[in-house]
């Protein structure tokens, strides 16, 4: 049996690619502070170096086929002013999400296979910005320059490729509008990026490179009038 870590399983596309693994056979763990419904829970603080170390035993496997640094701060949403924001505001982003990538991947590294595959949970907010998002960015950034770097180093034993998503929801109550100006004609699933993990994890040929997984949004030339 397939055996995967997924980082920030507790959240909504944490728990979508749970559910997809599960349903494809592997064995799953989340590490995250917060419990998930799916999976083996083990509890992690993913910017803290003795956290990481403790959860990665407490897991006690010795082997891994696929990690999935997908977890970070999201709670009290991206939008920062540059003027106010704090050091341990902007902290708080690298800490969890681009740190936390490096930390895991680093205690991952002795038991993940040959073959095995690392996937880095970027954004679309590292190719394009609203502004405010300057610490959110500057963290997902730093995750795709992460990736191409593992995946000259970790090559080709280990293949490591970074993933873009968009706008991603499991909300009902969105306008036609707001399906209607994604070329793909809908707002992005929990289960799109489930599908482009699992790609990833058995794409022999494919390592450096970051998807953008949004719809088509980022090829879209937008202009006000």
């Amino acid at each position: 049996m397939k055996r995967a870590i997924v980082t920030g399983g507790a959240g909504l596309i944490g728990q979508g690619i749970i559910a997809r693994l599960l349903d494809e056979g592997w064995e799953v763990a989340s590490f995250d502070l917060r419990p998930s419904r799916l999976g083996r829970h083990v509890d992690c603080d993913l910017g803290d170096e003795a956290s990481v170390t403790a959860a990665m035993k407490a897991l006690g496997w010795d082997s891994l086929d696929l990690l999935v640094n997908n977890g970070g701060r999201v709670t009290g949403g991206t939008s920062m002013d540059l003027a106010t924001t704090s050091l341990d505001d902007w902290n708080g982003f690298l800490n969890t999400h681009l740190t936390g990538a490096f930390l895991m991947s680093r205690a991952a590294l002795p038991i993940l296979r040959e073959g095995a595959s690392i996937v880095m949970m970027a954004s679309t907010r590292a190719l394009m910005s609203e502004g405010g998002d300057f610490a959110y960015a500057a963290a997902k950034g730093g995750m795709v320059g992460l990736t191409q770097a593992l995946a000259v180093q970790l090559g080709p034993r280990i293949r490591a490729n970074a993933l873009a998503p968009g706008w991603i929801t499991d909300a009902t109550d969105l306008s036609p509008e707001d399906h209607a100006q994604h070329p793909a004609g809908r707002v992005g699933r929990p289960d799109d990026i489930a599908q482009a993990v699992l790609y990833l994890a058995q794409a022999e040929f494919m390592t450096g490179q970051c998807l953008a997984i949004d719809g088509g949004m980022t090829k879209k030339m937008i202009y006000a009038g």
